[in-house]
């Protein structure tokens, strides 16, 4: 369970792990249930540096900052899925031409506005906090990705048959089915923890933006690949930071 632990923390994160524990690929096939407890590690490391940075700077370069971190810890990896997601969904194209466009490595004028608009979003909204609901929202922000990640892997089949590192995930489809109450029940344990009746809120709204994702991608695609997973991870984040904004 270790090294599917830190298989999780590789592949989600660029957090150096030392050695070769967890670069297996059955390591990596089996760490779908750690998923979740990355985002709450990622959460608290992000929460505690926005506690320390809010007081330092104004709200806004501070917001730019966390936003950056947020990127810089997962290496972009999922904001890589959310523009080769909308090249792809928005291109007006049959299905086939869709999930080749978005296997081609260049990003299309949808996908800059995708990733423009998602860290606008983020950016805005955090700055639009006080520190205690500001550190609230990073915690929460990353807990939220990673577990509706997980939540669209039940929902949809992969499309791509045995083609990315995402197809690994489905290889064992049995454990989405027997974390997916556990993963449910730490996001709203993460969501009341961060930010109380706002958080559910919050928590609820990106939940509610995952399915309407996911009715997209079943309807353009048939149903998931890596990159909207990562998509899903990048709009469920903003989702969290613009409901907490809202609520206050």
């Amino acid at each position: 369970m270790i090294a599917k632990f830190f298989a999780a923390l590789r592949f989600l994160t660029t957090i150096p792990v030392p050695g070769h524990l967890g670069d297996e690929i059955d390591d990596l096939a089996g760490s779908l249930v750690f998923f979740p407890v990355v985002g709450v590690l990622i959460g608290f490391g992000l929460a505690a540096v926005g506690w320390l940075l809010w007081p330092l700077l104004p709200a806004l370069p501070a917001a730019a900052v966390m936003v950056f971190l947020m990127l810089a810890i997962s290496g972009g990896f999922h904001l890589d899925g959310l523009a080769d997601s909308a090249d792809g969904l928005f291109s007006a194209r049959p299905r086939e031409q869709m999930l080749s466009i978005m296997r081609d490595s260049q990003t299309g004028s949808m996908g800059v506005i995708a990733l423009i608009m998602v860290l606008l979003v983020k950016t805005a909204a955090l700055a639009s906090l006080p520190q205690a609901e500001a550190a609230g929202a990073l915690f929460l922000m990353p807990i939220a990705g990673r577990c509706l990640m997980i939540f669209m892997m039940a929902l949809l089949p992969y499309v791509r048959d045995s083609e990315g590192r995402a197809a690994l995930f489905y290889e064992k489809a049995s454990q989405q089915k027997k974390i997916i109450y556990i993963t449910g029940a730490l996001l709203y344990s993460g969501c009341w923890y961060g930010a109380g009746g706002t958080g559910l809120a919050a928590g609820t709204a990106a939940l509610l933006m995952m399915f309407a994702f996911a009715a997209l991608c079943r309807n353009k695609l048939g149903g998931a690949t890596g990159d909207t997973l990562g998509a899903t991870c990048e709009i469920t984040e903003a989702v969290v930071a613009l409901v907490l904004s809202a609520g206050w």
